[in-house]
């Protein structure tokens, strides 16, 4: 059952820092250099750094729970430093999940 959690948490982890990677890139970004409003970084990008925090610490439990080897983490560490990169390896995630679900009702 940890071990569910810990891949649930890194997934619905990801999901919001990609959520929040997106908003930094795409809105706040665009508001600073185009309507001259700075603030909208500092907010949007404060809040993204503590949701990055939240997820390597999520990869870290999934890793050590999981015992994953360190390419699993390192492909997701990467998926979560260029945009789009956790939506990407969602899937795989999900699966992974849906396998260990699987595996403890047995």
């Amino acid at each position: 059952m940890e071990s569910i959690n810990a891949i649930k948490w890194l997934r619905h982890t990801g999901i919001i820092e990609g959520i929040s990677s997106l908003l930094l890139f795409f809105v706040a970004m665009p508001m600073k250099y185009m309507a001259n409003k700075p603030e909208a970084v500092s907010i949007v990008g404060m809040a993204h750094g503590v949701l990055f925090i939240l997820y390597v610490v999520a990869l870290v439990r999934a890793t050590l729970t999981l015992q994953r080897p360190m390419g699993w983490s390192a492909k997701i560490f990467v998926a979560a430093i260029i945009p789009f990169g956790p939506f990407l390896i969602e899937p795989g995630l999900r699966r992974e999940q849906e396998a260990l679900t699987k595996g403890s009702s047995k």
